[in-house]
């Protein structure tokens, strides 16, 4: 069967997949893997939410870096949502403010609990402000931080330099059912995408330890076979 390989740019992060396709499928340079056909429904919503985190975290990695900061808001008891609904106004009402202020802003934004207390607070990664725009357009009460996005992220002894997958699924993470159907983060318009190579057909075959030859300036970071039938391999180029 045709073998492929699809390559995807986010920031300093190159993903790419090799994977088999049906014989049969007529629009090859479209071709994307595939999840088993004969999934239950369990296993279905454990891929689609898989697929979202990736989405989540490409989006992160394109659009920001060390020039961003990660912001963690909280509310005085007075001024405390007792809703996801109320607590979404809240958010959106602040993200303008911030807009106004800062035209060139870019955000991402999550709704949580605390583990503990129970109580409603935000998580947002921002650029395009500086620090006392973020704070002094917030009216809830706490900030609890603004901190500069790391040059560099140590994952399993690695250095994957602006890699923000470690921060991206702690933040995909606080959705809950509570918060209701539809999107599980806040973004601003004028996000880029990241940038997906059309599919190649490959005659080589790869494996963990043969995994493909990374481009000048990327180093691998991570090499593995899917339960969903493709293979992953990642590269990261770091910054100077």
């Amino acid at each position: 069967m045709p073998l492929f390989k699809r390559k995807t740019y986010s920031g300093a992060v190159l993903e790419q997949e090799v994977y088999i396709i049906a014989p049969n499928t007529k629009k090859l340079k479209r071709a994307e893997p595939k999840p088993p056909p004969n999934m239950t429904l369990e296993e279905r919503q454990q891929y689609n939410d898989k697929q979202a985190l990736r989405r989540f975290i490409r989006n992160i990695n394109t659009n920001f870096g060390p020039w961003a900061f990660y912001v963690t808001l909280t509310f005085i008891d007075a001024m405390l949502p007792e809703t996801f609904k109320e607590a979404r106004q809240i958010l959106n009402n602040y993200i303008r403010r911030l807009q106004y202020a800062a035209p060139e802003l870019m955000a991402v934004a999550v709704m949580g609990r605390g583990r503990k207390s129970g109580r409603i607070h935000f998580h947002l990664i921002i650029a395009g402000a500086d620090v006392k725009t973020i704070t002094g357009k917030w009216t809830g009460g706490g900030v609890t931080r603004v901190d500069p996005l790391r040059a560099h992220n140590i994952y399993n002894g690695k250095d994957h330099g602006p890699d923000y997958t470690g921060l991206a699924t702690y933040l995909f993470k606080h959705w809950t059912p509570e918060q209701g159907t539809g999107k599980r983060w806040r973004q601003t318009k004028g996000l880029q995408p990241p940038e997906k190579k059309k599919p190649q057909r490959i005659k080589r075959r790869y494996s963990e330890a043969k995994p493909p030859k990374a481009p000048k300036g990327y180093f691998l970071v991570e090499s593995k076979g899917t339960k969903y039938g493709y293979q992953y391999f990642k590269y990261v180029r770091l910054l100077e």
